[in-house]
């Protein structure tokens, strides 16, 4: 079975609550969209987003950490402790992967049936995916590194995990931030460990950015990616120029694939 843990952002720090709201559905319908019945959802949240759909595999768990700061460093360490606390939920459930999901990304309906078909697998990376700006009708096709764009990006064998006893509010999570994360560090540490990761061998998962700037990773300013890693804020503004350049027709296959429909009006 895989299981997929979401972790939503506290309203409390949200730029809009029902944006991120409606992002949160269309996540969930996709993530429920698979073609084979082998997974269990798990969203972890400080607040239950009200939406119209509802599924018998999808389980909701309230935590109460402390609302994060406004620094990048705070808000991913509060996504680390969510994802901790769905890690330790799975366990029951007997998983023989885990992959972490972003709220408001969009996955293939291919990945569950994938995964059951390699259970003993150590697991995958997202190497080719897609980058969808909300309404657009392009996508940008990535033929590589995915995994260095998004945070929906790994497959873990679960018996990889270091499980903590439990997670403490007003304690740092330690040893686990690269692979709940979905941190492409997780790829090299994994391999270090002598348990390496392959790439998935189909686009898994598209990057979406909304129009608000509801993405953790995007809210950051430039002159504060600039400070905490210049290279890489180069690196991210040149991929993001030439990235106009392999932009596709939207099609609907990649629509019915992913579940990308338009927010709000979700195919029935």
């Amino acid at each position: 079975m895989l299981v997929f843990i979401i972790p939503i952002k506290s309203p409390k720090v949200a730029t809009s609550w029902t944006e991120l709201s409606k992002m949160f559905e269309r996540c969930l319908r996709s993530v429920c969209n698979q073609t084979s019945s082998k997974f269990h959802v798990i969203v972890v949240c400080h607040e239950i987003p009200k939406i119209n759909f509802h599924h018998p595999q999808v389980q909701y768990i309230q935590v109460n950490f402390p609302i994060p700061g406004s620094t990048l460093p705070e808000k991913m360490i509060d996504k680390t402790k969510k994802l901790a606390v769905g890690l330790l939920a799975a366990q029951s459930l007997q998983p023989t992967h885990i992959m972490p999901v972003d709220s408001d990304d969009c996955i293939s309906k291919k990945l569950v049936s994938f995964v059951a078909q390699n259970p003993k697998s150590n697991g995958w990376y997202i190497d080719k995916g897609y980058e969808y700006d909300e309404g657009s009708s392009k996508i940008i096709v990535r033929k590589e590194k995915f995994y260095k764009l998004c945070g929906t990006c790994n497959l873990i064998n679960y018996r990889l995990f270091n499980l903590p006893k439990k997670v403490l509010s007003d304690e740092p999570l330690t040893g686990h931030d690269n692979f709940l994360s979905g941190h492409p560090l997780a790829k090299k540490d994994l391999a270090e460990r002598g348990t390496p990761i392959e790439p998935l061998p189909f686009p898994g998962a598209i990057y979406v950015r909304d129009k608000i700037g509801e993405s953790t990773c995007l809210q950051e300013p430039l002159y504060a990616k600039l400070k905490r890693n210049h290279k890489e804020a180069f690196r991210g503004i040149k991929k993001l120029l030439f990235a106009q350049f392999d932009k596709h027709p939207l099609t609907e296959e990649i629509c019915n694939e992913f579940y990308l429909y338009p927010l709000g009006n979700f195919k029935k």
